[in-house]
Parts: C-alpha cells; structure tokens; sequence
C-alpha cells in the first residue's frame, strides 16, 4: 500500500491503484488513516490579548455580573461608558476555556424507572390485571371492567365490572382471586401499570400482607403489560361486542358469558392452542399427547401426504416472559 501512495504521487491515484491492483477504496482508507500533521492555527490579529481576555472573564465573574447574562453585562457596561468586547465574544471565553455557560435554571428531574423483567414457568407465578372503560348509554358514560390474567396459561383469574375505579374494589377483587387460586405467601408476582388503583397504598398493603410481590409497567410504554392488552382487544373485537351497553347490568351479563367462552373454549395461539383452563388446570400435556397420537396415525395412512415427515402438534411453551432480557444481558 505504500508503494501504491508513493506512486501516486507521480502518476495520479487512479492509474497508481490499477498499477498495483489495489482497490481505490482501501486506498483511500490507508491514507485517510494516516496520522496528519497538527497545524497550529494562528491567532487572528484582531483577537483580544490574553490581559484583555482576563479582564473579561473577572467582570463576568464578578459578585455584580455573576448571575447576568453576557447580554445584559455588554448593555450595562456600555450604559456606563465602558466596552471591554461584544456579547458574542464574552460568550466564547466562558464557553471555550471556562465552561461558564450552562443552563442554570431548575428543571423537572424524572426518575429513572427501570424495565421489567417477569418470567413465568408455570400458572399462577406472574398475574396480570388492568382496568378497560366500557362505553355506556349516554355519552361520556362508562362502566368500569377489571380483569386479572394469568400470563403462562392466559386464564382470567377474576373480573369485575363497576360503575367507578377504586382501589377498594381492585383490593377486593385480587384478594379473592388469591383466595381461590389459594396463593401461598412468596408464590406470585402481580403486574400491572401506573393507574391510581394500582399504584394505591390499599392494594400494596393488601399485597405485603398477602406475601405478593407488585411490579408496575414504565410510564407510557403499553408493551410492559401486553397480556392484559391483547385480552382486552380479543374482548372488545369480538363479534358479539355491542359496542356500548344499556346498564351495568348488560355488561356484566356480557362478560360473564364472554370469559366463560374464553377460558373454557378459545383456543390460543400462544399456548399451542390449547384454551386456558386447559393449560392452567394441567391438562395441556395429556392433550399434546392424544393429538400427537392422532397425527402419528394419519401420516401412517398417507405418509407421502406429510412428505414422509412425521408431523408434531405445537408444543406449549416452556417460558413465558415480559420482556426477556436481551442476549448481551444474559451473558453478563
């Protein structure tokens, strides 16, 4: 490559680089990695002299102009007869070689609030629970619906439809739910977003005294709680979803038909399509067992049909995450 740049010098870099068969991009690389000589610049002949500069910088420092803009310092000295340089130049020193300006008002401080990371290898390790608005008879007018999901098997755990968000009611609603899913005391992690319900005092005292443990989704960001959000879309763009509802009565007569249907007998994709309640209540491997038995059986009758493959039935994940940690952090 030295060679190449030698040449060059001589005959051009093109007829250089096709001389010595070398690409002209590597060549250019070679001597755009070369280390350039430092050039010092020359100071301009009308710059201020360094006594002039230190003049500057002790006006601007002093107790009077300490906390003025250079703006207002340039008005005051010149209102007194005086000029040592202009705004902009006074903003150079401090900037430059002082590090003098900078924000100095008092800004909003967010706390940092750290990503969740919740795995569930089983049912009821990692609950989910959010509150929907569903519309009622007039405008402005809405019911309030509360839905706890299981995340591993995707079961609604409780729901309530009220006609307001109280923590009393999301306290009522998870302590039951515990109750009959008889929770033991370091068993399960309840996730959820920052609404006033469940960030409440009465909820998280009602879950230390349950020996639940809470997490709470980022600000802004619906990807941290996405089982309740994909559940509540499969409710709501549902066939038989009217959209809005006469009474509460309507609603919970709704519900109650609707989560019955989805725990009992929607099949979900991300659990093998296999419904909730199978997958809770551990039924899941005696029905990947009989469809695997099934399949076995028809590829036997027209293997050329499968392309002489034996077909698998989908298996039921081993794992289920909120947010798995990145690759580099596993590692770590």
């Amino acid at each position: 490559m030295q060679a190449a740049a030698t040449l060059s010098c001589d005959v051009g870099k093109k007829p250089a680089c096709e001389a010595m068969s070398v690409s002209r991009a590597t060549f250019y690389r070679y001597i755009d990695a070369e280390p350039k000589p430092v050039v010092k610049r020359p100071t301009p002949p009308l710059a201020l002299s360094q006594t002039e500069r230190q003049t500057v910088l002790d006006e601007l420092h002093n107790e009077r102009f300490q906390d003025t803009a250079p703006w207002e310092v340039y008005a005051s000295l010149l209102d007194e007869g005086r000029y040592l340089c202009s705004p902009r130049t006074m903003y150079r020193i401090l900037s430059a070689e002082h590090d003098g300006v900078k924000e100095r008002r008092r800004h909003v401080q967010r706390p940092h609030y750290s990503k969740p990371e919740l795995l569930a290898t089983a049912p009821n390790q990692v609950w989910s629970w959010d509150i929907t608005k569903l519309k009622g008879p007039a405008k402005w007018t809405y019911f309030y619906l509360y839905v706890i999901l299981d995340i591993f098997s995707r079961l609604v755990v409780g729901w309530m439809v009220a006609h307001r968000e109280l923590d009393s009611l999301a306290e009522r609603l998870i302590e039951e739910s515990c109750t009959k899913q008889t929770i033991l005391p370091g068993q399960l992690t309840v996730h959820a977003d920052r609404g006033s319900s469940m960030k409440s005092k009465l909820v998280a005292q009602m879950l230390a005294d349950l020996g639940v443990t809470k997490t709470h989704s980022r600000p802004y960001v619906s990807n941290d709680n996405p089982y309740s959000e994909a559940q509540f879309k499969t409710l709501k763009y549902c066939p038989q979803f009217p959209g809005s509802f006469g009474c509460i009565q309507d609603s919970r007569s709704f519900c109650q038909y609707f989560f019955n249907w989805y725990n009992k007998e929607h099949r979900h994709s991300g659990i093998a399509m296999l419904t909730p309640e199978q997958v809770h209540y551990g039924l899941a491997e005696e029905i990947t067992l009989n469809r695997k038995t099934v399949l076995q059986s028809a590829f036997e009758k027209h293997p050329n049909r499968f392309k002489f493959k034996i077909p698998v039935p989908d298996m039921l994940p081993e794992a289920v995450w909120i947010n798995p940690p990145s690759s580099e952090n596993m590692q770590v």
